[in-house]
Order: structure tokens, then C-alpha cells, then sequence
């Protein structure tokens, strides 16, 4: 895939990156005008409607496998192999309840896979012919991945699968809010497990795989709540949270990704302030090191003071993580749930300071709000009301961050630098 030249990119603005980044399949090698189809363009993906790929452990030597359906009386078995040296091996399937249906969640979790190798698979003997990749071990300069938030089913949800596709990401994440089932509707959280399936799926076939973390809207009453009350999320990603709901995923020697909930059924001060305090400690090595989670510390829609003495939106991550992020020199945080586009200035205890942490969101790939704007907060440096999903490029130690509009269009480009190991001063 041929590269952007940095000094090309930093070079040109927003407008001219449209015309730079039109060479090719994605927005680094893509044809921006290009980037979308309709929302309801048909598309055929075989094999089950709901079947999807994340990680519960190391993204370099494993892929878990996962989709929905009715309880069969045979076992369930998946054969793969390397795409260049296809020898076929076998991999059981465990079988657990669909909470609320009468339908089974199946998982297979490969193993001993190779780093930055593509793979394919099939269900059983005579099943369709699936494609992934592994992740590296070691850091390339085509590294990218695609975040976001607050999906749902609707069409523009579906407009952001086919746009972040396009873009040929190593992973898509998506930090809460994902079908809006409230815990409620299995029926809600399979369609978005359906749209998932038909269109996540990258230029040359390969299945992309989903990271998440907890919003409000896969909660039964969406904060402070227990485990049950997040039956059809839970059954599906408990691979990863498997006790708590909270965790972080290292990738090779290169990247951290800190995926936090906020107060939806982990308290944000108390047990997972001090794990946060001890994963980040323990990560100061990590060229990129980034946090994920839903309700923002800088809300871009809802107001951040409350009135009557209660709380205001991210009140409490700004008193119990900021202040983490800023002594362990998180490179960047992503959060959701206002539903706009916001970018803020590298922060400080609230104040722009160069070297500060960014914040981006605010969770619309499916969801949109009209947002305030920056006269009106200081800590914004760009927000609007478009319909979004950000692609963010690892080269070296800097990173690129480009948001794209449902249309195609770029929005916003930033660039983030790693702290460390080097460090400031």
C-alpha cells in the first residue's frame, strides 16, 4: 500500500488532504469522494449473519471468533490456515446462552497464530471461506485503526461501517453505545451485529475485527448498575472483561490501548482509579498509549457543571483520571456520548497547555447532536454536528488523526506526538 509522505500531509489543508490522500483504496491510499456507497447499499458477506471477530488476549498470536444462532445438535468447528502456506488446523467452538432467546453465543478463540500474517477460515467442512489478519509485533508505518462511538442500526450507522471499511483498518473501536439495547433488547444488539457482519469488512476481504467498551445504552438503567443488567454486551465481550469491566490490551511492544468504564457498572473513583494509576505506571515504556472510554471528561454537548450542587458531565473522570492522564503522559484519550464531532487543545487541569492531553469524540457514528462551540468552551479547539469516524495512523512516534465525515469528506486532521520514552525537560 503506498504511504503519505508526512511532510506532504502536514503540508497541505484540510481541503488540499482530500487531494492528496486521492491516490488509492483509503484515505492514506483512497479516493476520499469514494469512501462511502449508499447506506443501504446491498452487500452479500456469507456464512452467519452475525459473525464477528475481537480479542480476549494478545492481538498478535490470537483471534477470537464469535456469532449468534440456534443451538445445533453437532459441534461447532472452525478450520484455518495461513493464507501462504495453507495447512489446515481445527479449533473447537464453546456454546453459551444469548441471554433473553432462545439462541447461542459460539466462540472459538485461535491460538500460536503469527504476527502480521493474513489467515482464513472456514465453519465446519463445507462452510464459507472467511479472511483476517493478525496484528504485528512490531510497529509499521501502514499501522492504522478506526475509533468511535454511539452507533445504533439506523442508516447513518450503517453509512460509518462501509466508510470505516474503506479505510482498511487493523481494528475498529468502539468506545460504548454500540445498538442501543439497554439491556434490554437482544433483538436491537443483533441487528447491530448484523450490520457489523455485512459491511465491516476491509477492501480485500478480510473480516475487521471490534474492540469495545461500556456505555450507558448496553446498561439496564445505564450507571451504577451489576453485570447482569448488561446481558447481551456482556455475553458477547465478557472474553475480555471477564471480571471486571474495565481493562487494557498491550500490542506488541508498541501500543497500549486502556479501555475504562465509566461509572455504567464500575465506579470511576475507589478499585479502578487505582488500577488505572498502576496500568499506567506500569506502561511508561510504550511508544503509544492511548485511553478509551464513553462518557466524556470534556463534553462537547451536555454541560460540565451541574446546577444544584449535583454533578456535571465527567465531573468525576476529571477529578479522579485527568489528573492520571497528565502524570503518566497519556498520549491521547477518545470518548463518546455527546454524539458531535470534538477535538479539544492538549489539556491541563482543564487548561490548554502544549503539553497537554487531547481529547477526541464525541460519538457520532450513528448518533449526531448539535454541538457547543469553542467560544463558548475554551477547552474545544473544533467541534460540529457531523456524523463520524476518526482513522488514527501510527508512524514512528507520532500519530495521525484524521475524522471523516459520513460523506467522505475530511472533517479534522491532528497530529499527536509520544511522550515517551522520551521525556519532557
Amino acid at each position: 500500500m503506498p504511504s503519505l509522505h508526512r511532510r506532504d500531509f502536514l503540508r497541505s489543508s484540510l481541503g488540499g488532504a482530500a487531494a492528496v490522500l486521492a491516490s488509492g483504496r483509503s484515505i492514506w491510499a483512497a479516493e476520499a469522494a469514494d469512501a462511502i456507497r449508499p447506506a443501504n447499499a446491498p452487500r452479500t458477506v456469507p456464512g452467519p449473519d452475525t459473525l464477528f471477530l475481537t480479542w480476549q488476549q494478545d492481538p498478535t498470536t490470537t483471534m477470537t471468533i464469535q456469532w449468534i444462532g440456534p443451538e445445533t445438535p453437532f459441534p461447532a468447528i472452525i478450520h484455518y490456515a495461513t493464507l501462504e502456506y495453507p495447512i489446515w488446523l481445527s479449533a473447537s467452538t464453546m456454546v453459551k446462552p444469548y441471554p433473553n432467546t432462545n439462541l447461542k453465543v459460539y466462540r472459538s478463540q485461535l491460538t500460536g497464530l503469527k504476527p502480521g500474517t493474513d489467515y482464513q477460515f472456514t465453519l465446519g467442512d463445507a462452510g464459507d471461506e472467511f479472511r483476517f489478519r493478525t496484528l504485528p509485533d512490531k510497529a509499521t508505518d501502514t499501522f492504522q485503526f478506526v475509533s468511535g462511538g454511539d452507533c445504533g442500526v439506523n442508516l447513518h450507522a450503517i453509512g460509518s461501517n462501509i466508510l470505516a471499511a474503506k479505510q482498511e483498518p487493523y481494528f475498529a473501536l468502539i468506545a460504548g453505545d454500540l445498538a442501543y439495547d439497554n439491556g434490554t433488547s437482544p433483538e436491537t444488539f443483533t441487528q447491530f451485529l448484523r450490520n457489523y457482519h455485512q459491511h465491516m469488512v476491509d477492501p480485500v476481504g478480510r473480516l475487521i475485527p471490534m474492540l469495545t467498551c461500556i456505555g450507558n445504552h448496553e446498561v439496564r438503567g445505564g450507571y451504577k448498575k451489576t453485570r447482569d443488567d448488561s446481558p447481551q454486551y456482556l455475553s458477547l465481550f465478557d472474553g475480555f472483561f471477564s471480571d471486571l469491566t474495565y481493562g487494557v490490551l498491550d500490542i506488541g511492544d508498541y501500543l497500549s490501548l486502556v479501555l475504562m468504564d465509566t461509572d455504567h457498572i464500575a465506579s470511576i473513583p475507589g478499585e479502578q482509579t487505582d488500577w488505572l494509576a498502576k496500568t499506567l505506571a506500569e506502561r511508561q515504556e510504550r511508544p503509544h498509549l492511548i485511553v478509551a472510554n464513553h462518557v466524556p471528561a470534556y463534553p462537547s454537548y451536555r454541560p460540565p457543571e451541574g446546577a444544584n450542587g449535583k454533578y456535571g458531565t465527567g465531573d468525576e473522570q476529571r477529578r479522579h483520571w485527568c489528573p492520571l492522564f497528565e502524570r503518566y503522559n497519556v498520549d491521547l484519550v477518545l470518548e463518546h456520548h455527546d454524539h458531535t464531532f470534538k477535538r479539544t487543545h492538549p489539556l491541563v487541569n482543564g487548561l490548554k497547555d502544549k503539553h497537554g492531553v487531547v481529547y477526541l469524540g464525541d460519538g457520532s457514528w450513528g448518533k449526531l447532536r448539535v454541538p457547543k462551540q469553542p467560544e463558548s468552551r475554551p477547552y474545544l479547539a473544533k467541534s460540529s454536528s457531523t456524523y463520524h469516524v476518526t482513522v488514527h495512523r501510527l508512524e514512528g512516534d507520532q500519530r495521525f488523526h484524521v475524522a471523516l465525515e459520513e460523506s467522505g469528506r475530511i472533517a479534522d486532521v491532528c497530529t499527536t506526538t509520544s511522550k515517551r520514552p522520551a521525556r519532557r525537560g
